[in-house]
């Protein structure tokens, strides 16, 4: 008699083999900020200096910040500043990330990827300051959003309006390179690369400083790299208006 039972396909096969399973996720060591907002008084000509240093460098043609009523110089007594951690990353031929971090130890609170490529930003840093302008415009549906929770921003840099940046959710690369450089506090370097797109030969740069971050008012901040050696090295800030 002929066998009628039904027969098994290889999905069903006892000996089939099971679809791999995902690596496990690396572990982070990061640690969340603090809710306590740290700040701290700074030294009058070390404020003045980081403020005035902090404004963007404007062209007519390229930029529309408006200038400073009468060419003052705004009221800094009331301005203190705060030192974070920053880092700016990405792969050579690839956008620019930035990160903020309240110390190299903890969950970036800010990751903006910037309109310029990670090459074109280090060869600008390499010859000498370099502004960069974030602009948003205001809305009255967004009086409640804090600036720096701003989606999307026109981006300048040295005057010269450049593309768009935009706030992102840290991705699992983000964080795998804040853990890598959790220990670095200052520096700049490469490390190996993860993105499919650049394949595992691809080098992620990376400049990681202290910035000091001073809040004009609620629709103006500032981040301004601290130089280990002084005056020398490059010179970075960041600007963030909402106009």
């Amino acid at each position: 008699m002929a066998d009628l039972s039904p027969v098994k396909g290889p999905e069903s096969s006892p000996y089939a083999l099971s679809p791999p399973h995902p690596p496990p996720a690396q572990s982070l060591s990061l640690v969340q900020p603090s809710t306590k907002k740290k700040r701290k008084a700074i030294k009058v000509f070390r404020l003045f200096r980081s403020v005035f240093r902090s404004f963007p460098i404007m062209t007519p043609a390229a930029c529309k910040f408006p200038s400073l009523p009468g060419g003052n110089l705004p009221d800094t007594r009331s301005a203190v500043g705060t030192r974070i951690t920053g880092t700016l990353f990405g792969y050579r031929k690839g956008r620019v990330s930035l990160s903020i971090q309240e110390t190299s130890g903890t969950l970036p609170t800010l990751v903006v990827e910037l309109a310029m490529l990670t090459n074109v930003l280090q060869k600008e840093m390499s010859l000498g300051l370099v502004r960069i302008a974030l602009e948003c415009e205001k809305q009255a549906e967004k009086e409640k959003i804090k600036l720096l929770e701003e989606p999307l921003w026109t981006m300048y840099c040295n005057g010269k309006k450049i593309g768009y940046g935009v706030k992102r959710d840290a991705t699992e690369e983000d964080l795998h390179v804040m853990e890598v450089l959790k220990a670095v506090s200052m520096g700049a370097g490469v490390l190996p690369g993860r993105s499919e797109s650049e394949g595992p030969e691809g080098e992620l740069a990376y400049i990681r400083a202290h910035f000091e971050h001073i809040v004009g008012s609620k629709d103006s901040e500032t981040l301004y790299m601290l130089s280990p050696d002084g005056n020398n090295g490059p010179e970075l800030s960041i600007f963030f208006v909402r106009i």
